[in-house]
């Protein structure tokens, strides 16, 4: 009899204490890329308090909604996925942050910086989304801090070998069109500090090119939209 009740009574304690953590698993449900209710419209509102969300507030998470929540990812070195599971709405929801457009962090880049970083991200990383965009920055930025390439924004992306551009966009004369608001703030975020990929020297698209002497010389470090980084 007293072992019955002995069993019994840890039986109890076991369902409590698996019932306490589905519920404090259960603070926020995950929410993604086409998601849609009252939760997206909460982080929607949230977002846009917070100046990462200028859409409508529809309660449908769409692409601007998802680059937002790429964005407050990055400003807050949280996984950078675009999904607003419950690490991304805990650290949205309950922290004192301020608004991205009044954090305090000196702008030490220059105009000329953000002119030209902004147009190559635009010819290289256009279609790519947001992180990959960002990316595309760290890129260029790397290589000015490293002793291996010029040591300016302008210089990296203007950089011969021989007579050929380091970069196509400066051989086909798309580095001279005009960026979108989008790669405008990726260049500002990865000149702010924003790095989805580390020491990341080098990028190309496998669709597009072999990128065979990246490969054979270079450490691959990730893959964002559809470029593959490598330092």
């Amino acid at each position: 009899m007293k072992i019955k009740t002995f069993l019994s009574i840890i039986i109890v304690l076991l369902l409590l204490g698996s019932t306490t953590s589905v519920f404090a698993n259960e603070g926020y449900a995950m929410l993604e890329y086409l998601s849609k209710g009252s939760e997206v419209e909460k982080l929607q509102q949230e977002l846009q308090k917070r100046d990462y969300y200028q859409g409508a507030i529809d309660g449908i998470y769409g692409i601007n909604t998802e680059n937002a929540v790429i964005k407050f990812q990055i400003d807050n070195k949280l996984r950078i996925d675009g999904i607003a599971g419950s690490q991304t709405q805990s650290a949205l929801f309950n922290s004192s942050q301020p608004s991205k457009g009044s954090t305090s962090s000196a702008n030490t880049y220059s105009q000329d910086d953000l002119y030209w970083l902004a147009r190559i991200i635009e010819a290289e990383a256009g279609s790519e989304p947001y992180n990959g965009k960002v990316a595309v920055g760290n890129v260029i930025l790397n290589r000015v801090k490293s002793k291996e390439f010029p040591n300016t924004v302008y210089g990296v992306i203007f950089e011969y070998y021989g007579s050929i551009p380091q970069f196509s966009p400066v051989a086909n004369g798309s580095i001279y069109n005009n960026p979108s608001q989008e790669s405008i703030q990726a260049a500002k975020d990865a000149l702010n500090g924003a790095n989805p990929v580390g020491n990341a020297t080098y990028f190309f698209n496998p669709a597009k090119a072999s990128g065979s002497w990246i490969v054979k010389n270079k450490t691959y470090l990730s893959k964002i939209g559809g470029h593959a980084f490598y330092a």
